[in-house]
């Protein structure tokens, strides 16, 4: 079993106990979010650091796919009438959601046209 892979699962098993125990406080169940959130980083860098060039186009469209449903998610959410605060955290989330998808629309299509050939012109 990959070591990455087995250290995270003690952890899981770990916060699941420690989430057994602290089920009825809200500290518990944030430092649960928080240690999740941390090891998501540490697996995402690990993850995007071991992959070669080559692979960076057709991954940038999947992270765009994944953009354009986080904007979904965003609109649905803005739109629920929690209040203002939500309101406007949402209108945030929508706002940065879109720079992100616009954005890596631009630049797949940037690496992407350095593929292109070079018609010639008479």
């Amino acid at each position: 079993m990959n070591p990455v892979v087995r250290q995270f699962s003690l952890l899981a098993d770990t916060l699941a106990e420690s989430e057994a125990v602290h089920s009825s406080s809200g500290t518990g169940t944030l430092m649960l979010l928080l240690t999740i959130f941390v090891l998501a980083v540490f697996v995402g860098v690990e993850i995007i650091a071991k992959i070669p060039p080559t692979l960076h186009t057709p991954l940038m469209s999947g992270s765009n796919a994944i953009s354009g449903i986080t904007l979904v998610g965003a609109i649905l959410e803005s739109g629920k009438g929690g209040g203002p605060l939500a309101t406007s955290l949402g209108l945030v989330a929508v706002v940065l959601a879109t720079v992100n998808v616009v954005g890596g629309f631009v630049v797949t299509d940037r690496m992407l046209s350095m593929f292109k050939s070079k018609k010639k012109q008479s």
